[in-house]
């Protein structure tokens, strides 16, 4: 029987892929990408020619019912997304969801995922914790973090680049700026860092120094 795939890819060195993703995209029917063009790279890097379609959030609504008709017609299909793995702060839930609600079989296979490292290497306790991916960017915002400051678990959060500062000032405003936090950027890259300390000191650090890069921040439950 014909099933989805669930690849992770790497979320910048391209060592981190495992032999079964790259055994699994060679073997597929298709592959559908979060972005053919970046994704592209990568199959053309490990000579996987496996056809591609584009499947991101401004058109899986779209698409997910043609996409589970054809794995109950034989079809075997991977999804992978930009970086990391699928459904994580990425396209892939809603077809999941729906080849579920069908009976189509799902496999996911285990491979890398930006928060993991993150967390591992922030210092900060991780035998419970709580994603929380992107803040709202508007609407909620100040709502969510209220109710987080309550939180005494270890947060994650991912944010981009031109935003960090304003979340970083929020959570100033919000945790308190003696909170601890762990700041990474381009994991696994050849300029990751990790930056550590209070909210305050962390801030200090990124006014003055690049915030190029995608962002992971690890914060400190309430104590």
């Amino acid at each position: 029987m014909a099933k989805l795939f669930l690849v992770p890819t790497p979320i910048g060195n391209l060592e981190d892929i495992t032999l079964r993703a790259i055994r699994i995209l060679k073997e597929v029917d298709l592959i559908l990408a979060e972005d053919t063009r970046t994704s592209g790279k990568l199959l053309k890097h490990f000579e996987i020619s496996t056809h591609m379609h584009s499947h991101h959030m401004h058109n899986e609504h779209k698409t997910v019912n043609n996409i589970v008709q054809r794995i109950k017609n034989g079809e075997n299909i991977a999804l992978i997304s930009d970086a990391g793995t699928p459904a994580i702060s990425d396209p892939g839930f809603l077809l999941t969801r729906a080849c579920l609600e069908n009976n189509v079989e799902i496999e996911c296979l285990p491979g890398a995922t930006a928060f993991v490292p993150a967390l591992v290497n922030s210092g900060l306790p991780n035998d419970k914790f709580v994603f929380e991916g992107f803040l709202p960017v508007k609407k909620g915002r100040q709502t969510r973090l209220t109710f987080l400051a309550e939180e005494t678990r270890t947060m994650i959060f991912y944010e981009s680049p031109h935003k960090l500062l304003k979340t970083l000032t929020h959570f100033s405003e919000y945790f308190g700026e003696g909170r601890a936090i762990s700041v990474s950027r381009e994991l696994t890259k050849l300029y990751e860092e990790t930056v550590r300390g209070t909210v305050l000191e962390v801030i200090e650090h990124f006014t003055t120094k690049s915030t190029k890069g995608e962002f992971v921040i690890v914060v400190g439950g309430k104590k």
